[in-house]
């Protein structure tokens, strides 16, 4: 299990290596002292999961997970209990006080290797965004997700658990997505190809995709890809 440790104080930092080096199974991939950094070595070191501060100089914890395209695990370290509610709305794996307490640092990371292996392997494994909109926070697995549909400059992202705005386009989206799994409907619509139950043609000789809760309708420029992906 490879490990970034993210805290913009040296001795938090020093700390948590002290306490990991116990844990044969962890393997610390490497540390940063704050949320820009820590995004870097999120896109180039891969870890599995983040021993993650919250309130740090030039950007929050929930700042980086919210810039992330793929987030990984998180384990919440910090000195402020207010984020708590954020933190476990954001599916967190734990959220430990400073001074961290080994044996709850030791519980934590048990939750964490049973998360990470009980999955498919890292290289299938289903990305997730890191959505907050206001004091709600979300870990949202992609495949979970039926619609991005637009709104404004932002995206409002469609699951079971909610309909938060995400703050980037979806032509932004679009471009990170697989398009094999998410097909650009229209202007407006993002549709995940596997929440689609069954396809309509409309009044207007317009394809429909019905899905659990919601049907989109196709423009007729993009009806064609359809084809092109099988569905049709």
């Amino acid at each position: 299990m490879r490990v970034l440790i993210v805290d913009d104080e040296r001795l938090a930092r020093a700390e948590l290596r002290r306490l990991l080096a116990v844990h044969g199974n962890v393997q610390i991939a490497g540390e940063a002292a704050s949320a820009a950094e820590a995004a870097v070595q999120v896109a180039a070191l891969q870890p599995d999961l983040l021993l993650l501060d919250i309130k740090m100089p030039g950007g929050s914890g929930f700042d980086l997970l919210e810039s992330l395209d793929d987030a990984p695990e998180v384990i919440f370290t910090t000195a402020y209990d207010q984020y708590a509610l954020q933190a476990f709305d954001a599916n967190a794996l734990a959220y430990l006080l400073k001074p961290v307490q080994p044996q709850r640092l030791a519980a934590a990371l048990e939750r964490a290797a049973v998360r990470l292996g009980t999955t498919i392997p890292p290289a299938a494994q289903p990305r997730k965004l890191f959505i907050r909109d206001g004091e709600r926070c979300w870990f949202v697995k992609l495949d979970d997700i039926a619609v991005f549909e637009s709104d404004g400059n932002y995206s409002r992202v469609h699951f079971s658990g909610g309909q938060p705005l995400l703050p980037r386009s979806l032509l932004q989206l679009e471009q990170r997505l697989d398009p094999q799994q998410f097909f650009r409907a229209s202007r407006r619509h993002i549709v995940n190809l596997a929440h689609v139950r069954r396809v309509s043609q409309g009044a207007d000789g317009a394809l429909v995709l019905h899905l659990d809760s919601m049907a989109i309708e196709v423009s007729r420029r993009r009806a064609a890809t359809l084809k092109n992906i099988g569905v049709l």
